[in-house]
């Protein structure tokens, strides 16, 4: 059964964030290697925790756009 507007429109929003904490976490990581080569390497690491909670963020984002493909999540109105 093809998804609804609002259904699809639910799915695209999610990739969508989806994609913007893996490229918000890619972006981090090279601020984190900076700073580690920089010698600040506790800094570094508390941004690497932070792009994991993001990748995390990211995984689950994608999960529920899945659910909402096969018709386990519904919007009934936009």
């Amino acid at each position: 059964m093809p998804l609804t507007k609002p259904n699809q429109d639910l799915r695209r929003d999610l990739q969508g964030l989806a994609s913007d904490l893996k490229w918000s976490a890619v972006e981090l990581m090279r601020i984190a290697e900076r700073l580690s080569l920089a010698g600040n390497e506790h800094d570094a690491q508390a941004v690497i925790r932070i792009c994991q909670v993001m990748q995390n963020g990211e995984d689950r984002l994608v999960g529920y756009g899945d659910e909402v493909k096969a018709g386990l999540i519904l919007r009934e109105q936009a």
